[in-house]
C-alpha cells in the first residue's frame, strides 16, 4: 500500500510539473474580465459595433468584456496600448480601416499593425454616405458635383481627422459612417446623395452608389476583433468560435444591417487578407494624391 501511495503522489506530482496544455489553458479562459479596446470614441460606428460584439461574448463565456475607448490619433492611440499589451487574450482590439490606412500613412508609429496585431474575425463591412446639409442646392451626387466646381472655395467638407476613410458643426458636405447619421437622415436634418458601397444599401434603397456616376468607385469600410500578436492560437481559435456564433445570430445580424453594414465573419486568415487588400488600396490612394501627415 505504501508503495502504490509513494508510486500514485508521484505521478501527480510529475503531471503537476508538466506545462499546461492548450486544450486546458483555453478552458480555463476568460478567468478574469477582458477588454476591448475602441480606437475611437463612445457613440460612434466603431465603438457601436465593438459593444455588440463585447454582449455577446460576455454572455457566451461568463466574463465581463468591456469597452475601453482610447480615443486620439486616428486610432493610434489605442492600436499602441495593444500593441504593447501582454499576449494573454485579455487585451483586445477593435480594428478598423483606419488601422490599414494608418499603415500606409504613417512612417514613424510606436508599432507596426501588420506585425504587432494578430485578426481574429471581421465582423463586417461597412458602408459610408455621401451626406450634404439641407440647404445646399443638389440633390444628386452629379447636381453636387456641378456645384462644387461652379462654386470653388465655398464648399465646406468635414472629416473626422487624417488616417480615416471620409478624412461635423456648419458643414456642407462629409462622407459619413451610415450608422452615425442615419437617424439625421431619417428626420430631414441631413440629405443624402450617395452611398460608397458598390450597391445600394437596404437600409437606403432610393439612394445610388456613387459607383452609378463615378464607375469603379468603392470605398466601403470594415470592422473586426484582433489581439496581440503572440496571443495563444487556441484563445484566437475560441473568439473566432464564438464571434462567428455572434455573428450568424439573427438578432445581431439584423443590428448591423440596420447600421448599413454587411456581416461577413470568417477565419483569421479570411480577415488577414481583407487588411492586406486594404493596405494596399489605401497606400496607392495616399500616394497618388500626395496625402502627408504634418
Amino acid at each position: 500500500m505504501k508503495l502504490a501511495r509513494r508510486r500514485f503522489l508521484g505521478l501527480a506530482a510529475g503531471a503537476a510539473a508538466l506545462p499546461v496544455s492548450r486544450t486546458a489553458r483555453a478552458q480555463a479562459y476568460p478567468s478574469r474580465p477582458v477588454r476591448i479596446v475602441v480606437g475611437f470614441p463612445a457613440g460612434g460606428a466603431t465603438d457601436i459595433q465593438a459593444r455588440l460584439m463585447g454582449q455577446w461574448l460576455s454572455e457566451r463565456l461568463g466574463q465581463q468584456f468591456v469597452v475601453d475607448n482610447r480615443a486620439g490619433a486616428s486610432g493610434n492611440i489605442g492600436t499602441d496600448a495593444v500593441a504593447k499589451a501582454p499576449a494573454d487574450g485579455y487585451t483586445l482590439l477593435q480594428i478598423v480601416t483606419p488601422n490599414a490606412i494608418n499603415a500606409a500613412l504613417y512612417s514613424n508609429l510606436p508599432f507596426d499593425f501588420v506585425r504587432d496585431i494578430a485578426p481574429v474575425v471581421c465582423a463586417a463591412r461597412l458602408a459610408y454616405v455621401v451626406v450634404v446639409h439641407p440647404s445646399v442646392p443638389a440633390d444628386t451626387l452629379p447636381a453636387f458635383i456641378a456645384y462644387a466646381k461652379a462654386n470653388p472655395g465655398k464648399i465646406n467638407y468635414g472629416s473626422a481627422g487624417p488616417g480615416t476613410p471620409q478624412n461635423g458643426g456648419h458643414l456642407d458636405v462629409i462622407f459619413c459612417p451610415v450608422s452615425e447619421c442615419i437617424e439625421q437622415v431619417k428626420a430631414g436634418k441631413l440629405r443624402p446623395l450617395a452611398v460608397t458601397t458598390a450597391k445600394r444599401l437596404d437600409v437606403f434603397p432610393d439612394v445610388p452608389a456613387v459607383a452609378d456616376f463615378v464607375p469603379g468607385y468603392e470605398a466601403s469600410g470594415f470592422a473586426g476583433i484582433g489581439v496581440p500578436r503572440k496571443t495563444p492560437p487556441e484563445i484566437v481559435t475560441l473568439l473566432n468560435k464564438e464571434l462567428n456564433a455572434g455573428l450568424a445570430d439573427p438578432k445581431i445580424k439584423t443590428r448591423i444591417e440596420e447600421l448599413g453594414g454587411t456581416v461577413l465573419g470568417g477565419t483569421p486568415a479570411e480577415f488577414e487578407a481583407i487588411i492586406a487588400e486594404a493596405i494596399d488600396k489605401w497606400a496607392k490612394v495616399i500616394k497618388f494624391a500626395g496625402i502627408k501627415v504634418e
